[in-house]
């Protein structure tokens, strides 16, 4: 028998773990009555742990959510999103605006302002409309649910120019019980590692310190949102944040080296890794989705290195785009990628049809590689031919 099974939730939410409650309101940031301010709440404290933008220019709230985690990783209660304002580069006045949403969440909450974290997304370079969101604080704490379907109004209000909302849940077995991972995220533009610009919440009820909460983070989003590109470029406001309320009746996780947090982890990573996916597939002007897998590495960097230096490369995306089995950009963009290979060992596979075995061309059927080009999905294998990492 296995010692864990991961089992997709159907349209699942953020609220699909127990424990917790959201809701979507519109208080007026966007168009048309459109929804646009998520707030989420847990019945009890919760383990934290968060994974921020490496911009410079951090947003108010990064600095402000930094500083929460900091100061309390195992009391937070709730996250107030808003949309249409990223409250980035907005100096003190921004600090102040994102303190003051903060503490306003926690007076109708009935909680403390440092159980509270904020997240915003928008334009940059503009104040946040304080006579909106503070009644749209309110107005979100007083419609509270703990359906799946105020999740889903959640997932809605945060979205920018996102065209649809995005949400995963998942549910863990391990031998002494079950948890659940549910997720929401928001991102379809300047998407790139060591932050994307998009705003994740993860909860879950597994009984967790918040410091393997952070280290089970740090992995998942090594394998999910620090594996994705659309267009080179990072911003101000990107959020990872996992809240854990702990009511799943298991032994709480507690050492790196159990098999409960390796589950953990597993669980985590599956509901990243599809939200991730979903980021992609909703990118600003996406014709393709491209999964780029590069094995036969020395170390998991060095195959990330070359992945990565493929899917950059705008002559790669152009050669997609036009359909044209140019292999010779994906050769061309490893050779130029950080690191030492072999040109003699490296093979290249469209799906199943190789297009390069050891470093020299092999017979390509360009018909079918046609065909394969002008599906919405492709996937590029690179063999390396120098280790076992992928």
């Amino acid at each position: 028998m296995l010692d864990k099974a991961i089992e997709t939730i159907e349209e699942g939410s953020i609220t699909s773990t127990p424990g917790f409650e959201a809701a979507g309101v519109s208080c007026g940031l966007k168009m048309e009555d459109e929804l646009d301010l998520a707030l989420i709440h847990a019945g009890q404290p919760c383990s934290n742990a968060a994974v921020f933008t490496t911009n410079a220019f951090k947003a108010a709230p990064v600095v402000y959510d930094q500083r929460i985690l900091a100061e309390n990783p195992g009391g937070l209660r709730a996250v107030v999103v808003n949309s249409g304002c990223a409250n980035a580069c907005t100096g003190e006045r921004g600090m102040h605006d994102a303190e003051e949403t903060a503490a306003k969440a926690a007076q109708v909450l009935d909680v403390t302002p440092d159980e509270v974290m904020v997240m915003s997304t928008g334009v940059i370079g503009e104040f946040l409309p304080m006579d909106k969101i503070l009644p749209g604080v309110e107005q979100a704490a007083g419609e509270l649910a703990s359906q799946v379907e105020a999740g889903h109004a959640a997932a809605r209000a945060i979205m920018t120019t996102d065209t649809h909302p995005k949400e995963r849940a998942a549910r863990v077995t391990v031998e002494e019980g079950v948890f659940t991972v549910g997720g929401m995220v928001k991102g379809s533009g300047m998407i790139h590692p060591n932050m994307a610009t998009l705003l994740c919440l993860l909860t879950t009820d597994a009984p967790v310190t918040p410091e393997l909460a952070q280290a089970a983070l740090d992995e998942a989003v090594e394998h999910s949102f620090h594996c994705i590109t659309v267009d080179g470029d990072t911003s101000t406001n990107d959020t990872v944040l996992v809240m854990a309320n702990g009511q799943a009746q298991i032994p709480i996780i507690a050492e790196r080296d159990s098999a409960a947090y390796r589950a953990f982890v597993e669980g985590l990573s599956a509901v990243a890794v599809d939200l991730a996916k979903d980021v992609i597939r909703d990118a600003e002007g996406a014709t393709h989705f491209i999964e780029i897998t590069v094995r036969g590495a020395r170390t998991p960097d060095e195959a990330r290195c070359a992945a990565m230096s493929v899917a950059t490369s705008s002559l790669f995306k152009a050669a997609i785009y036009g359909e044209d089995a140019n292999w010779g950009r994906i050769i061309c963009a490893i050779g130029y990628s950080d690191m030492e290979i072999d040109p003699d060992r490296v093979s290249v596979c469209l799906e199943d049809l190789q297009l390069v075995r050891d470093g020299a061309p092999y017979h390509i059927d360009e018909e079918r590689a046609s065909a394969l080009l002008g599906r919405e999905d492709v996937s590029i294998t690179v063999d390396l031919g120098l280790g076992d990492a992928q």
